[in-house]
């Protein structure tokens, strides 16, 4: 009999890495698909899978090659997760015995491929050991080493090698495999601090402060988007250090602000509630589907003075010239920086994406900076 957590997980794995999806969506998607078909306690198992074997591919793709007589580019797509779903369990979650990883993920090769195929996952998974990975420090090439144990592409090690030396290279490849914690912006709007954590504690959720005055830090995550306190707006999910970027753009009450690239809209929203409803936001975003993001967030957060639009920020507007008291740009970028949250970014960004990337930064950076008011303008270009 298969494993339903596991058969839903090896899914969402199939399609973040065959199906080039990104990981948290799929994952929604899946979980969605499949409510009720299983415990609200297996969602939190089922994400560590999807996560954790997105997270360390490389290492683990490494680790097949060391057993597998057939490359890996040969060996079929769903056989290729499976294993490195079996593989993922052995190495890195000590609370899952041996034998539970090979025989589930036998039964799940039966199922999604041959009699064969089977007793491939089989004969690998028996042979791998936690030691495989220890083994992987033994490297002498530095970057080689570095890349296997903390499963980062060599360009992008290639690329931090450029402003940082070997030894902070590898801390900052290591930091970007934990996992992070979930912080939450509390809607000043609706509820104060005080009573949100009252509303959460009820709820059992574990709670710290949070470095920014609007944010608290949650332990337990399971199921927070379906809480009451969630549907009716008292607080939405952030990083804090997205949020940190609205705080310093400080907006006041009654000024008017451009968010060029306000998708899906967590860093436009905390403007809006900065600025006490009050003022004008113009959002923008080059996508319609992705501006609908926008407007549920602030309908779930009963914000008012955000009005959506529309457009590509690399293009210049003639009508918005000088018209912004303040512009927040949250520009198109590589992503490498929120690998603890999206780790299938790695695998979906190229070196060549650097030079292209940047081109589409500088065009938005200089048409948007035209739409600022004169007097800001000029102590800019003053510094």
């Amino acid at each position: 009999m298969i494993d339903k957590t596991r058969e839903i997980a090896l899914k969402a794995i199939y399609e973040i890495n065959v199906k080039d999806a990104y990981s948290n969506l799929a994952l929604d998607e899946i979980i969605k698909s499949n409510i009720d078909k299983i415990d609200a306690r297996d969602i939190g198992f089922i994400s560590e899978l999807v996560y954790g074997v997105t997270t360390w591919r490389l290492t683990l793709d490494a680790i097949i090659n060391k057993y597998s007589k057939i490359k890996l580019k040969k060996i079929s797509p769903w056989i290729l997760q499976i294993l490195r779903l079996g593989i993922y369990q052995i190495i890195f979650l000590d609370r899952i015995p041996k034998s539970a990883a090979v025989n589930e993920c036998v039964n799940l090769a039966k199922r999604y491929g041959h009699k064969s195929s089977a007793n491939f996952v089989n004969a690998i998974l028996r042979k791998i050991e936690k030691k495989d990975y220890e083994e992987l420090y033994k490297i002498e090439d530095d970057q080689e080493r570095i890349s296997k144990t903390s499963s980062m592409p060599i360009w992008i090690l290639e690329e931090l090698l450029k402003n940082n030396n070997i030894e902070e290279v590898e801390r900052i490849c290591r930091n970007s495999n934990l996992r992070p914690k979930v912080s939450i912006r509390v809607n000043n709007l609706k509820i104060n601090k005080e009573n949100l954590i009252k509303e959460l504690k009820n709820e059992n959720y574990e709670i710290e402060e949070g470095i920014l005055e609007d944010f608290l830090v949650l332990n337990k995550t399971k199921n927070i988007e379906n809480i009451e306190g969630f549907k009716a707006g008292l607080f939405t999910i952030q990083d804090e250090v997205a949020g940190l970027v609205s705080r310093i753009l400080n907006p006041s009450k009654g000024e008017k602000v451009l968010d060029a690239c306000s998708a899906p809209g967590g860093k436009t929203t905390y403007l809006a509630e900065i600025m006490k409803n009050t003022g004008e936001i113009i959002a923008w975003d080059i996508h319609k589907s992705r501006l609908k993001l926008v407007e549920e967030n602030a309908k779930r957060l009963e914000i008012k003075n955000i009005k959506l639009e529309e457009k590509d920020a690399s293009k210049y507007y003639e009508v918005y010239k000088e018209k912004f008291d303040k512009i927040l740009l949250d520009v198109p970028c590589l992503g490498i920086g929120v690998l603890k949250r999206k780790p299938d970014i790695k695998w979906k960004r190229k070196k060549e994406d650097i030079q292209e990337i940047t081109k589409i930064q500088q065009e938005i950076l200089q048409n948007c900076s035209k739409y600022l008011k004169k007097r800001w303008r000029v102590s800019i270009f003053n510094l």
